[in-house]
């Protein structure tokens, strides 16, 4: 498990594509004793530490063990780079939503956030009570600091939560400060006054059926089927990651079952899912990609 390694700040827009710029040039880029990695990224020595960490827990690049500690992309990472190297695509930003919210090991509050706090309106207080229980369940010997906890927290609300809806009157058009995944709406104010946030249900007919598509059959794990409970309330499930009702996962799946890719099966006292096609979460990923051209 792993806390507050972003040193409290989140993805800025434009960091990803920028880490990954010279990561392709340079795999020792964060590391390089050559050229001065801030230097090079353009930004101070903690925002060169967040970069490197970031880069890995959304998934875009893993970190080789040994003495130089090079990052190379993984193979979304190589897909990503390749066609959408700029995270203009909402498809792009979901991909990397899923994999930060899957990241247990990198991510850990971002995990228990969308994976195990149940609870729709809260605090920072709730949410730091259940990452304390959700750590205390699974390894108490890692149990860091409130202090950590607190800036976890902070940095979750910054990562999806615009500025123009927590400070309205101090930001300009040309701010660049916001994360480019605050565009998936998954949290939003609930009250100013009693400084209460709230998860959101995001603008489901925004998101592609063939991101969809991909994400379950990472979730199946070569199953070719899995129940509706499963996709709504399993952790990693795409209900869980983006904050889905049974609804909103309805429309989703009716979407891809226009694909013919998948079949929604809720008769017989059956509710599940049956993946019609044998296909590979990076080939569905590929799939989206080639219907923007």
């Amino acid at each position: 498990m792993k806390f507050r390694a972003h040193d409290t700040f989140f993805i800025r827009k434009g960091w990803l594509s920028k880490g990954m710029k010279y990561v392709q040039q340079n795999p020792c880029v964060f590391v390089d004793k050559e050229e001065n990695p801030m230097d090079v990224l353009g930004i101070g020595a903690n925002m060169v530490k967040a970069l490197r960490y970031w880069l890995q827990a959304v998934g875009l690049t893993t970190e080789m063990s040994g003495r130089k500690r090079e990052q190379h992309f993984t193979e979304l990472g190589k897909c990503i780079y390749e066609y959408d190297k700029y995270l203009e695509e909402l498809g792009t930003l979901c991909l990397l939503q899923y994999k930060l919210a899957t990241n247990l090991h990198e991510a850990t509050s971002w995990y228990c956030f969308f994976n195990c706090f149940e609870m729709n309106e809260f605090t920072k207080e709730d949410f730091i009570v259940q990452l304390q229980k959700f750590i205390d369940e699974r390894e108490p010997e890692v149990m860091p600091a409130t202090r950590s906890m607190d800036d976890d927290f902070m940095c979750i609300v910054n990562t999806y939560l615009p500025r123009y809806k927590s400070n309205p009157n101090r930001v300009s058009a040309e701010n660049n400060i916001d994360c480019p995944l605050g565009e998936l709406g998954l949290v939003n104010i609930a009250s100013k006054k009693k400084k209460t946030y709230r998860k959101s249900v995001p603008a489901v007919g925004q998101i592609n059926p063939w991101v969809m598509l991909a994400i379950i059959i990472d979730c199946a794990d070569g199953k070719q089927e899995i129940s509706l409970n499963d996709l709504l309330n399993k952790e990693c499930s795409i209900g869980k990651i983006f904050n889905l009702d049974a609804i909103s996962l309805l429309d989703i799946l009716h979407e891809i079952e226009r694909l013919d890719e998948i079949k929604v099966i809720r008769t017989a006292g059956l509710d599940v899912v049956c993946i019609k096609q044998k296909r590979s979460f990076l080939e569905c990923v590929e799939r989206y990609y080639s219907e923007l051209q």
